[in-house]
C-alpha cells in the first residue's frame, strides 16, 4: 500500500511516523523548514507511547513527484484545504481514496469538489500533537483514527488502511456512518478548541473550575442540538462520552487551536465555533457560547506572524 501524507504537522507527522516504523510505504508532502529538516535529518517523534527517530523518510514539497498512491491522508489545516485539494490530481488512480482528517464537518464537500466524491472518505483524528520544532513532532495524548466511506460500505481499500494502522500500533476503526463520527468529534472539538483558546488554559484548569466546566458542557450541548436539528443521529450518550474524555485528558492537554494562538498562527476558528454559529443559524438553533468564543477570538483569527 502506497500512502501520501499531505501536511506533515502534528497529525500527519505522528501517524505517518508510526506507519513508516511499521514498514508502510509513506511519502510526506511538507514545506519550509519542516520539509528541509525531514529531508536532511529525518523525522523524530516524542511520545508517551515511545519516541521514534526515522533518519531516512520520503519527503517532498512537490505533490506531482509522488505519483499515484492507494491512500492520501489529507491533514492540512482547514484554511489551507481548498488550495491543497486543488493539487491532488497527480496522486489519484482508479481506486485511490483521500481521507479527510480536518477539524470540523465541511472538509468532505470541499475535497469532493476537486477529486470526485468516489475518491473521498471522511476521517476523524483524535490526537494531541504539534510540531515542536522543524523535524520534531511532540505527541502528548490520544492517538486514534476513524474513517469511513461516505455510503457506509466496508470497502477493501479502507479495510486495508485499518489493518495498516493497527499494525502501526495506534487505534483505528472503519466507520459505517462517518457523518455521525464527524459530528460527534465536532461536538467535542469545537468546544475543547474554543474553551482552551478563549481562556488560554489547558483542560485541567477548565475541569477544576465549576463555572468553566458548566460553560464547556453547555457549549457541547449547543453543538449537539445543531447536529440533531440537521438530522444527524448522534448517540444518546454523547454527553457522557464527552465528559468522560474531559475527565481523562491530562491536566496539561491543550487544543491545537490554543497552540496556534500561543504561537501567533492562524486559527481554525471559522470552521469550529464559527461553524457552530453559522450552521446553527441555518436550522434556527441559538449558540450563544460558541458566539461568544467566536467573537472574542476573532481579532486573532489571522495570527500575527
Amino acid at each position: 500500500m502506497r500512502m501520501a501524507i499531505i501536511g506533515a504537522g502534528g497529525v500527519g507527522g505522528y501517524f505517518g511516523a508510526r506507519l513508516v516504523a511499521a514498514g508502510e510505504d509513506v511519502t510526506f508532502v511538507a514545506r519550509g523548514a519542516h520539509l528541509a529538516a525531514l529531508q536532511q535529518h529525518g523525522l523524530r517523534v516524542q511520545s508517551p507511547k515511545g519516541d521514534l527517530h526515522l533518519p531516512d523518510v520520503n519527503a517532498t514539497g512537490e505533490i506531482a513527484s509522488v505519483g499515484r498512491v492507494d491512500v492520501v491522508l489529507l491533514t492540512v489545516k482547514m484554511y489551507d484545504l481548498e488550495s491543497a485539494a486543488a493539487t491532488l490530481s497527480p496522486l489519484i488512480g482508479p481506486d485511490t481514496v483521500v481521507v479527510t482528517l480536518q477539524n470540523g464537518v465541511e472538509a468532505v464537500d470541499i475535497v469532493s469538489h476537486h477529486v470526485g466524491r468516489d475518491h473521498v472518505a471522511g476521517g476523524v483524528a483524535y490526537i494531541a500533537a504539534v510540531i515542536a520544532e522543524a523535524g520534531l513532532i511532540r505527541h502528548t495524548s490520544l492517538d486514534a483514527l476513524i474513517f469511513g466511506e461516505l455510503d457506509g460500505r466496508r470497502s477493501d481499500r479502507l479495510l486495508a488502511l485499518e489493518a495498516a494502522c493497527l499494525r502501526a500500533g495506534f487505534s483505528a476503526r472503519l466507520s459505517e456512518d462517518i457523518t455521525v463520527d464527524l459530528w460527534s468529534k465536532f461536538s467535542r472539538l469545537s468546544v475543547f478548541s474554543g474553551m482552551t483558546a478563549v481562556t488560554r488554559s489547558p483542560m485541567g484548569v477548565l475541569r477544576s473550575d465549576p463555572e468553566l466546566l458548566a460553560m464547556l458542557q453547555a457549549a457541547c450541548e449547543e453543538t449537539a442540538l445543531v447536529a440533531r436539528a440537521r438530522g444527524i443521529a448522534l448517540p444518546e450518550n454523547l454527553m457522557q462520552q464527552i465528559m468522560r474524555m474531559v475527565d481523562e485528558l491530562p491536566h496539561h492537554a491543550k487544543s491545537s487551536m490554543l497552540e496556534d494562538l500561543e504561537r501567533g498562527r492562524r486559527l481554525e476558528l471559522p470552521w469550529l465555533s464559527g461553524a457552530a454559529v453559522r450552521l446553527g443559524r441555518e436550522v434556527g438553533i441559538p449558540t450563544p457560547i460558541h458566539g461568544f468564543i467566536a467573537a472574542v477570538l476573532k481579532p486573532h483569527v489571522n495570527g500575527h506572524t
